[in-house]
This record gives structure tokens, C-alpha cells and sequence, in this order.
């Protein structure tokens, strides 16, 4: 009776630790963080000044003394100790100012496809240290088909692409399990990396990371646009270390992505060719679902749809689909016991 009570009070948190991302559902309120994985500190005090999207306005501003980072990379922990205070700043926010039986949470926290036993463990004590009580891992292409509503528990085949910041999963899954995946690091970082290297390459202009991405987001498509469009692009003249700003059309933007999405397209392909032909059939009469931000690039699902000849559709909302399917995994036990990974401790 006392744990029901502990529990009934001390709501469960779903943690989604993204490269970009860091999202947080409480039960009964839904998703209460939705901030970038970016922590601004002083190393002269080691002070946290910012954390999330306020720190990820400094990303490229900062005095020799103050780092914006991302302690995460490809959706793995990079530096432990930031990633802890990062989370525990978020996870005091969710607790601030509400009445909690208990002060330390149960936590349904999410992994990548790909992690050793060496970064699992480390995503369970980051997540320990920074405050909960219980830690459950769950693959984060699992809880992403549980936030697009894939029925994960029938006997059949369901195709899931989680295209996020640092990683792309692949995953085809039946009977609550995962029977065929892969993984690249193409993903929406490496995006903005190669609007980066066109601006150098074609204008001599140097860009920063936000602007890449502003450009990617506005004018960056898979296929043509049904009507063109143009942009400017600001920053460093390499040859004078002046300002300077150019017009670039979604043309030259779509070219410059090509080669990084054409990778992302061979990779599913090379993932359907290893799945069971019963699965297959089940696939392509279903169609592939795209979750992640980079799902919302334009026309991707149509450029997959054209080179694999299987219907593609995007899931509803599909940035905040893994975080909203741990929330669905928090509300329901026995979903849970099914899904989650064994602890490394």
C-alpha cells in the first residue's frame, strides 16, 4: 500500500536524451521539458550560467572562459559529468513547486539501437546521480514506435526509421521485439555539417552551427519543391574575415544534402534485404513509418518511397514521438516489462 501510494504521488518521468534534444514526460502533465542538449558553464568557477535553449544561444558567442557544449554525441553520453547536471537541472524544474511524496522519481529513459554495456551503465548512473529512484531502460526506436502507435505486439513486421539529430535507427519489429536493425550516424547533425562545408566550399563563407540549421529547416528538401525558393546566408568571408551574405536557393541546399540522405536511403534498403521475406510482405503492404526531426525535411518520405517502392508516411508529430511513447510505456506495467533492457549494474 505504501509503494501505490508513493507511486500514485510521485509521478514517473520519461527521459528522451537526445544529441540535439532533451525531452522529459511527467505522467499525468504529458511532455513539461523540450529543450536543446546544450549546457553553458564557467570554467573559471564552475558555475552552470545556462542549460538548454538559452545555452544554446551562446553556442558560437562565448568568452574564452564560458563553454556552450553538447555533452551528448550520436545520442551517446560524451562527458558524464555535465550530462548529470544537465538532467538534474531539468528534472528539479519538473519538481519545482509541486507537492511530491517522494523526492526522487522512477525514470523510463531511452537508448540507442547500438550502445555498449559500457554506455548503458553510464546512462543509468547519469540518470541515478541526477535524482531518480529507479532507472528502466528502453530502446529509443521502441518507445518512438509506441509514441507513433505501431502495434508493436502483433505478429506481423512494422518498419520504424527514427531519423533524429546524431543517429538514424532502423528498425523492423514484431512480437514486441526487435528482429532486424541498423544504425548509421547520418543523421541531422551531419545535415547541418554539410550545408557547412557547401557555404565554405562554393561562397568562401564560414557558417555557424544555428544558421546551418535555419537554412536546413527552411529551405533544405529531399526532392525538387513544387515552387522554388531562396534565402540568405550569412556569416565570415574566409578570404577577408568580413561579414558577408549571399542568396542561396533550395537548388544548391538539396544538393548539397544529397549525398547524406542518398547514404540514410542505402542504409534502409541495405536493412530490408537482411529482414525475413514474411516480415517484407507485411512491410510493404503497411508502408514505413519516419519518426525524429530530420522526418520533418521536406519531401524525405517521398524520396524514400521513390528508391524503395514502399509507401512512407511521417508519424504525427514526429520530433516528440519517442518522449510521448515512453510517456504510453510510464501508464502501462506490463508494456514495460516487455520492453525494457536488462541492467548493466
Amino acid at each position: 500500500m505504501f509503494k501505490k501510494l508513493s507511486r500514485k504521488l510521485n509521478k514517473g518521468l520519461g527521459v528522451d536524451l537526445g544529441s540535439t534534444k532533451t525531452m522529459i514526460y511527467q505522467q499525468d502533465r504529458g511532455i513539461v521539458v523540450n529543450e536543446s542538449s546544450v549546457v553553458a558553464i564557467n570554467n573559471r568557477t564552475d558555475q552552470i550560467l545556462a542549460v538548454g535553449d538559452e545555452a544554446r544561444k551562446m553556442v558560437g558567442k562565448t568568452p574564452p572562459h564560458i563553454n556552450a557544449s553538447t555533452p551528448l554525441f550520436h545520442g551517446i553520453i560524451s562527458d558524464f559529468e555535465i550530462t548529470e547536471k544537465m538532467l538534474k537541472y531539468l528534472m528539479d524544474k519538473v519538481r519545482a513547486g509541486r507537492f511530491s511524496f517522494s523526492t526522487k522519481p522512477m525514470v523510463v529513459v531511452g537508448i540507442p539501437l547500438d550502445v555498449t554495456e559500457v554506455e548503458k551503465k553510464a546512462v543509468e548512473d547519469v540518470v541515478m546521480s541526477a535524482g531518480a529512484s529507479q532507472v528502466y531502460l528502453v530502446e529509443n526506436i521502441m518507445a518512438a514506435a509506441v509514441g507513433a502507435r505501431i502495434p508493436i505486439q502483433d505478429p506481423s513486421g512494422n518498419m520504424i526509421i527514427n531519423l533524429g539529430g546524431g543517429l538514424t535507427e532502423i528498425a523492423v519489429i514484431s512480437l514486441d521485439g526487435i528482429v532486424n536493425w541498423k544504425v548509421t550516424r547520418t543523421a541531422g547533425l551531419t545535415l547541418d555539417r554539410d550545408i557547412i562545408k557547401f557555404a565554405r566550399d562554393e561562397f568562401n563563407l564560414v557558417l555557424g552551427e544555428m544558421v546551418a540549421e535555419d537554412i536546413k529547416r527552411r529551405i533544405g528538401s529531399a526532392l525538387e519543391l513544387e515552387e522554388p525558393v531562396i534565402m540568405q546566408m550569412r556569416g565570415r568571408d574566409v578570404m577577408t574575415g568580413l561579414p558577408k551574405e549571399f542568396d542561396v536557393n533550395d537548388s544548391q541546399i538539396r544538393e548539397a544534402l544529397h549525398k547524406s540522405v542518398q547514404h540514410i536511403l542505402d542504409t534502409i534498403k541495405a536493412t530490408l534485404e537482411t529482414t525475413p521475406p514474411e516480415l517484407v510482405a507485411d512491410i510493404y503492404q503497411k508502408g514505413i513509418i519516419l519518426t525524429g526531426g530530420v522526418a520533418m525535411l521536406k519531401n524525405i518520405d517521398k524520396f524514400i518511397a521513390r528508391g524503395i517502392e514502399i509507401p512512407v508516411h511521417i508519424a504525427d508529430d514526429p520530433q516528440t514521438c519517442t518522449v510521448r511513447g515512453m510517456g504510453v510505456i510510464l501508464e502501462d506495467e506490463i508494456l514495460l516489462q516487455d520492453i525494457v533492457i536488462p541492467s548493466s549494474q
